[in-house]
């Protein structure tokens, strides 16, 4: 039955030669959801699911080229060809057709679909008749007589056909004409509201459609969607003399005393390096061809830099980023928050782990309270620094009445007293004097890494920041994102060991140019640091559950969601 107000075709200009054709997958994506193929086509998101990798795997047997069509003119031939590639500069697509079937001078595209045949109207869903319907017009634009599509559902075995007739070449050349025209305006498409095609969406964690609708106002509360479990972790090397190579799809590490372990390639989310160990090129190039970072430090933990793939191709969140950076306003204001939502964080640590007195505790709470207040009205940067740096000040003053009386040593110069061995009087470094401040430092170098990884990943410039101000090999923007980590993260990574005696004096080397971590106790520490990633939290805003590691990657696409434009704050993550 056809619509009572049928939409007439809305042809967008033609595309110049500078502009990509549209494939003909897209514009099935972008009439299932519009945002879903502007995600997938114009900022190059990709998120592999079950789903997908099934498809896949349905895919691979006709994905081989076979034979090639015959010429249009060539009426008895019967052949089937596979893997056909078509275009059209008049269209403005094109389209890889899985199977073409000719047959006595027509030729019938046939698309395989995972699944099992729906049980609708016609036989299948729109998206999938439009992209067979594009098939078919590429067909013609070439010369051969097509009468109808085929859907081919793996699933059920079964064959479905579309009858290619007005209505649904008016639907693609409407899908056409306003995927281009999407995608000419440079604007990201609304998320659906409580759809319930968003659960099972390969990129609903980069979308983040009802994290989005929740932050700009809506009651629903947000489905626990957008987290998927950890199924490739980060693989740490710190043997000195080790060396990394490739073996088949797994890197093989063997260390100076001729240790070997092999890891699979799609276990391993990225790569960090400590001091001397050496990567073979086959191995490097491996890792960036699967888009897996190598992070480079330094044996103290120090971070050097990152050694990517190709990076990530979306430009629009760098532009919107750039632009920001240059916006006096935009940056005060993201400052100013900023710095009060680390703060609140450090408030929070002290609230939980505080073992001092009542009176001491108030103390602190309320001098932390002032300066929060204090940072909404913060007119310049360099007031903000100030008042950060007297919050910071007075919360490492409290950090010793967060550790609990253990470690105690005997001091053999005095005879009869001790000294507690993790005693911490104030915050220092370069080179830290204590063994306290020693896993402050490299802790904090270590979640400079992860941020600086993590924003990466997903289009954002590290280096480009909005409150620390940019310099020759800084990451500002991955120091400006961790500054409300630092405490929740690090803090209480060195709390935690500190207080359950997890790291002792034998971890640590102490001399008159400073105090480090032995290398067995950088182990231990990051064991620590890599437990407390993998710890859920739950989100206070969305009030679903996930890892502190899915945590970092969740808060740096809100940023980017922010920068777009499309979320008028950035939701900082302040736990309770």
């Amino acid at each position: 039955m056809e619509s009572p107000n049928p939409r007439l075709p809305n042809f967008a200009p033609q595309p110049n030669s500078e502009e990509p054709l549209i494939p003909a997958r897209m514009l099935n994506e972008f009439v299932y959801c519009p945002r879903l193929a502007y995600l997938m086509w114009t900022q190059s998101e990709w998120v592999d699911s079950a789903d997908t990798v099934e498809g896949k795997r349905v895919h691979r047997r006709v994905d081989q080229p076979g034979k090639p069509l015959p010429d249009a003119s060539e009426t008895s031939v019967v052949r089937i060809s596979k893997s056909i590639t078509l275009a059209s500069e008049k269209l403005g697509v094109i389209a890889r057709i899985d199977v073409a079937e000719a047959n006595n001078g027509i030729v019938t595209p046939v698309d395989y679909k995972k699944g099992k045949r729906p049980h609708v109207a016609k036989g299948s869903y729109l998206p999938e008749r439009v992209q067979v319907c594009v098939q078919a017009m590429l067909l013609e634009e070439n010369g051969y007589r097509v009468d109808r599509g085929v859907i081919y559902f793996s699933g059920s075995k079964e064959r479905v056909h579309v009858e290619l007739d007005d209505e649904l070449r008016n639907e693609t050349l409407n899908a056409i004409a306003d995927l281009r025209l999407s995608v000419g305006q440079g604007s990201l498409p609304p998320p659906l509201r409580d759809s319930a095609k968003c659960p099972r969406c390969a990129l609903v964690s980069v979308c983040l459609p009802d994290e989005t609708h929740s932050i700009t106002g809506s009651k629903l509360v947000p489905r626990p969607i957008a987290v998927p479990k950890d199924y490739s972790l980060p693989l740490i090397i710190q043997s000195q003399g080790a060396c990394i190579s490739k073996s088949g799809e797994t890197l093989r590490i063997i260390d100076k005393e001729s240790q070997q372990t092999t890891v699979r390639f799609i276990d391993v989310s990225d790569v960090s390096i400590y001091g001397n160990v050496s990567l073979t090129m086959p191995a490097l190039t491996a890792l960036m061809e699967r888009e897996i970072p190598v992070t480079f430090h330094s044996f103290g933990g120090w971070f050097r830099g990152m050694a990517t793939g190709l990076g990530h191709k979306n430009v629009e969140i760098r532009t919107a980023q750039y632009r920001a950076s240059f916006d006096s306003t935009f940056r005060r204001r993201f400052a100013r928050d900023l710095v009060a939502a680390k703060i609140t964080n450090q408030r929070t640590i002290v609230r939980r782990n505080w073992k001092g007195g009542a009176s001491e505790r108030k103390d602190i709470l309320r001098k932390l309270d002032r300066a929060k207040i204090a940072s909404a009205d913060a007119k310049t940067n360099s007031q903000l620094l100030g008042i950060e740096g007297e919050a910071a000040s007075n919360y490492f003053r409290a950090f010793a009445g967060m550790l609990s009386p253990t470690g105690f040593v005997v001091d053999k110069r005095k005879s009869g007293t001790s000294d507690h061995w993790f005693k911490f009087e104030k915050r220092n470094r370069r080179p830290p004097t204590d063994p306290v401040n020693s896993m402050l430092s490299y802790g904090y170098a270590i979640l400079t890494r992860q941020f600086t990884v993590a924003l990466a990943s997903i289009g954002l410039d590290p280096y480009r920041g909005f409150f620390h101000e940019p310099r020759y090999g800084r990451p500002s923007l991955a120091l400006d994102i961790m500054e409300p980590f630092r405490p929740l993260i690090v803090d209480s990574v060195v709390l935690r060991a500190v207080n359950t005696s997890e790291l002792t004096e034998k971890d640590f080397v102490v001399a008159t140019t400073g105090t480090s971590l032995t290398q067995t106790g950088r182990k231990k520490f990051l064991q620590a640091f890599e437990r407390r990633l993998s710890m859920l939290t739950t989100h206070a805003l969305f009030g679903y559950q996930l890892s502190m590691r899915r945590l970092i990657v969740l808060q740096s696409r809100l940023l980017s969601r922010h920068l777009l434009g499309e979320l008028p704050i950035y939701p900082h993550y302040l736990p309770r």
